[in-house]
């Protein structure tokens, strides 16, 4: 039986709800075909995809974010990632079955993510997700996205819950930062697109799974 102190699950979209990185990784390759340059190995792309489309044009380009030609090619890769969003983007193996369970617990569950509303909607639309989350929350849709709290506490504004009462599940330590900035609990996501060098150890997450399945058995648990 769950937790009766705990009443929401909030996850990190990319990497953590959604194995978004094939899709991403396509529309990076095509961008580097298209400037003339020999594509990336998934494996290395998909390391830095939690860190957003500018992560990935200094992996592909080796620019520097605060130039012309970074900013021309980031436009460019969006322009790309807009046109295949749900290719190959699926649910984790064993959210289907952590969703479930959360249904089965009468627990609401929402997205909060720093991926802008223009992808994150069509992607959740286009999943069947929309009508079953009880909160979406994208970058664009606040002042200050994770690490900062704000997001986090919208999140909990809109479902109607206590922030003590929710759990962030992510892949990468600013949402574990943003978990813990906004009093929750949190999980860490070893499933998700965690970079070589990365520990997430030392990130100070609550708990840590890799599977979903594990999250499905710690809720039955009752944590």
């Amino acid at each position: 039986m769950a937790n009766n102190s705990i009443t929401t699950i909030l996850f990190d979209l990319d990497g953590t709800l959604l194995d978004t990185a094939q899709d991403l990784a396509q529309a990076l390759n095509r961008l580097l075909l298209e400037e003339g340059t020999a594509p990336l190995p998934y494996p290395s792309i998909r390391e830095v995809v939690s860190n957003g489309g500018n992560a990935m044009i200094s992996l592909g380009f080796n620019t520097r974010i605060n130039t012309k030609r970074h900013q021309q090619l980031y436009r460019r890769l969006l322009d790309l990632y807009s046109e295949n969003l749900t290719q190959h983007t699926m649910p984790f193996p064993g959210i289907e079955a952590l969703l479930a369970t959360l249904d089965q617990f009468e627990l609401s569950w929402g997205v909060v993510t720093n991926k802008p509303s223009q992808y994150t909607l069509p992607i959740m639309q286009h999943m069947a997700l929309s009508p079953r989350c009880s909160a979406i929350v994208c970058a664009d849709q606040v002042k200050n996205s994770k690490p900062h709290a704000e997001p986090m506490l919208k999140a909990c504004e809109i479902i109607g819950c206590n922030p003590q009462q929710a759990i962030y599940v992510g892949d990468h330590r600013r949402d574990i930062e943003a978990g813990h900035n906004a009093g929750m609990r949190t999980v860490a996501a070893l499933y998700g697109y965690i970079e070589a060098n990365d520990n997430p150890k030392e990130w100070d997450a609550d708990y840590y799974i890799d599977h979903p399945d594990e999250l499905t058995q710690l809720l039955h648990s009752g944590f």
